[in-house]
């Protein structure tokens, strides 16, 4: 028997006990995909280098390396080991020996790697969105690589030092005939190392390829994420101005079907298709169910001022007036500006800036002027004036449950100037103040100050003139989640009517942006307000329903229930807060109608409702003016002889709002800079204070003081006079130069 050996495209023929073969230089310069040694029993084997097509078409006695086990025995002996056949080879020299095992393990070890490798044929085909397993498979193909030269540089290390000693045995020689024996040995060394370096060149080569390959393969990966990002982004947006569309129409749609027939939401449901419908599950849903009466008023009126409440004043006095346009029919004494300069279409990345501020209190995050709108959040707070005509009406009022009514609908009216602010507020500096006086026109006037700037806390006190007087205490507590960001206004608003001494107090509900991450902005109120009437312990409780998508109800709906001392229920309230608000008078209740999970229901059986408020339409071009409404576009308007701490004369708020934002941006930072040195002196003087073991007195606000309410028992800043007449004698000595 013989061995025929087909290394490299050198044919070789020797007895198959005594393997000598001389092999070219280039033994191992070659990657094989596949090293097999086979046999024909009682003829002839092989030992040759197969392409991967010819994987699948071996012939008897295959031997993959990539199952292989590779030994060296005794006297030169090489031992494959492969699904339990063993196949002995033999080697002339330590030198040949070691040459074959260098050049199967280094195929065995290309070999693994090489049948996972995809062909790279396909390069220029569009690549789809790759997953973790194409992730994983490059990076053990490049790890393999890594192990390849990791061998080739051992097995460089092992042979020159060899060499090394070889030719140091070489110089050291006496006679001839030692001399030929061990050039001889130097030799074959000296090939080796070259056979090794040349395998080293070539995995750095197959290293670089493979590292190439998969670079671009990422890259078209990488770009294919996103043009998909992009995609989405555009997407999420048509479909959410499609989704205001479609609400704005079915808004502005007639309330009656071409044939006449009264729409309902009840009939509207029965035209759509009840197997595709999904809804949530409404644990918080009204512990109620309304129904108007039959009676004479069974067609619903186009206009409020058609009806006239039993037991009330005529709607006129309380209900909406169609035609009020906000100014409350008085003539205008000043005409006030009803626009401001555009706002510049300078682009940010919010989560650029934010990314870093998850968990953290919003009114600690420093972020530019770019996120701003041109009010302060005194004047946000002020801007709940914008329907005081409600509390003009509601002090008219001899029921003190219609008073309730109109109270409800101005707790809401609040938040509909919120609908497209979803623009941040300038945070007051401490001791920042802001004063409105529209006694000429609106017949009140309003004073603002910051009493605290960690929390954030403003104290706000309104006088009118026409029967009413509101103050408030309002800490905003914020939070940023990473895909949305939560204020949560704390604190109470008092409103108390001179002539009934009716007191009125209720909270805030808590306002969230949306969309922070990807998307359109967009902002929601949630959560439930309780007023109460704290003389005749009437109570109001107000649901604002959160958004839901599948949710059957209206968006930024709102529902409550105006009920007496004893709990019975008088009124119905609903609407929304971004439209109008309804009230209807409860002529009849009853219980038992079942609810979710077995609750029972209380059915009411009430009046046509009657609007008691609605929302004013926005002024032309109010898109490109931060969505202002008429009241906030006057609010940051110059006024002659207002105190040296307004909001209007806050450098970086005017340049904003002309459209200077860099520099509005160093002005913020300046501003900002100073505020912190100005409290590290005051934590300085009260640490000394308290080693002097005196008593420690924190910053004073200049027109409020903290008092107990008499109502309510809670400790509040209440005004304490010396605005209005310092004005009056242009006297501000008492006011500190925060800008």
């Amino acid at each position: 028997m013989c061995v025929w050996l087909d290394l490299c495209g050198v044919h070789v023929c020797v007895p198959c006990c005594d393997i000598s073969v001389s092999v070219e230089l280039d033994l191992v310069s070659r990657i094989f995909p596949c090293l097999c040694v086979c046999t024909c029993v009682g003829v002839c084997a092989s030992l040759c280098i197969r392409t991967q097509a010819e994987m699948a078409h071996t012939c008897r006695g295959t031997i993959s390396l990539t199952t292989a086990h590779i030994e060296v025995g005794d006297a030169c002996h090489l031992v494959l080991t492969s699904g339990g056949r063993s196949y002995h080879l033999k080697a002339t020299s330590d030198g040949e020996s070691q040459r074959w095992v260098s050049a199967l393990q280094q195929a065995k070890a290309n070999a693994s790697h090489m049948m996972h490798q995809s062909d790279d044929s396909g390069d220029e085909a569009p690549v789809p969105q790759p997953d973790r397993a194409l992730t994983q498979g490059a990076l053990k193909t490049l790890a393999s690589k890594l192990d390849d030269l990791s061998t080739c540089n051992e097995l460089i290390g092992k042979h020159g030092a060899a060499l090394q000693r070889s030719l140091s045995e070489l110089e050291d020689l006496r006679t001839a005939t030692d001399g030929t024996d061990k050039l001889k040995t130097v030799n074959e060394r000296a090939t080796l190392f070259r056979i090794t370096s040349n395998a080293m060149i070539n995995a750095c080569r197959d290293f670089l390829d493979v590292a190439e390959t998969h670079s671009r393969r990422w890259q078209r990966a990488l770009q294919y994420e996103r043009e998909q990002r992009h995609h989405l982004e555009e997407t999420i947006e048509q479909l959410a101005k499609q989704h205001n569309s479609l609400e704005r129409a079915w808004r502005e749609a007639p309330s009656t079907h071409p044939d006449g027939g009264e729409r309902t939401q009840e009939g509207d449901a029965s035209d759509e298709n009840e197997d595709t419908e999904f809804f949530d599950a409404m644990e918080d849903s009204p512990a109620f169910i309304t129904v108007t009466a039959s009676d004479h008023t069974q067609h619903r009126r186009s206009g409020s001022d058609q009806s006239i409440m039993s037991g009330g004043l005529p709607n006129s006095e309380w209900s909406h007036n169609e035609n009020d346009s906000g100014s409350n029919n008085v003539q205008l004494r000043r005409v006030r500006r009803s626009r401001i300069p555009n706002k510049p279409n300078y682009s940010l990345n919010l989560w650029s800036i934010m990314k870093n501020c998850i968990g953290k209190e919003l009114s600690k995050i420093p972020m530019p002027v770019n996120f701003n709108e041109p009010l302060s959040m005194l004047q946000r707070l002020t801007e709940d004036l914008e329907y005081s005509d409600l509390l003009d009406r509601a002090a008219r009022c001899e029921s003190s449950l219609e008073q309730m009514c109109l109270v409800a609908a101005f707790s809401v009216s609040s938040y509909s100037t919120t609908i497209h602010r979803t623009a941040k507020p300038f945070n007051p500096l401490l001791g920042e103040t802001y004063e409105l006086d529209r006694l000429d026109d609106f017949g009140y006037c309003s004073i603002c100050e910051q009493v605290s700037h960690h929390p954030p806390a403003a104290a706000h006190h309104v006088m009118s003139q026409r029967g009413w007087t509101l103050w408030q205490e309002i800490t905003i507590d914020s939070k940023f989640r990473g895909k949305y960001i939560s204020v949560m206004p704390l604190g109470c608003i008092h409103l108390q009517f001179h002539s009934s001494g009716n007191h009125y107090v209720w909270g805030k509900v808590t306002s969230t942006v949306h969309n922070i991450i990807v998307g359109k902005l967009w902002i929601d109120q949630s959560g439930d307000i309780e007023i109460v009437n704290h003389r005749t312990k009437d109570t109001c409780h107000l649901k604002f329903v959160p958004y839901s998508y599948f949710s059957r109800d209206l968006s930024r709906k709102v529902t409550g229930v105006v009920a007496d001392s004893e709990g019975t229920a008088h009124h119905i309230m609903s609407g929304t807060w971004d439209d109008k608000m309804e009230s209807a008078k409860i002529v009849e209740s009853s219980r038992g109608c079942g609810g979710s999970e077995g609750k029972q229901k209380t059915l009411y059986q009430t009046l046509q409702p009657k609007v008691l408020w609605k929302k004013y339409t926005l002024p032309e071009n109010s898109e490109n003016m931060h969505f202002f409404s008429s009241l906030a576009l006057t609010l940051n308007e110059p006024e002659e002889g207002v105190a040296p701490t307004d909001s209007r004369l806050r450098p970086d708020q005017r340049l904003m709002e002309a459209g200077l934002w860099d520099e509005a941006n160093a002005h913020k930072q300046r501003l900002e800079e100073r505020q912190r040195l100005e409290r590290r002196k005051r934590e300085a003087q009260a640490t000394q204070v308290l080693e002097e073991g005196q008593d420690i007195e924190g910053f004073q606000p200049l027109w409020f003081e903290r008092r107990t309410d008499d109502s309510t028992g809670e400790s509040t800043y209440v005004y304490r006079g010396g605005y209005w007449e310092a004005k009056d004698k242009q006297d501000w000595s008492q006011c500190p130069e925060i800008f």
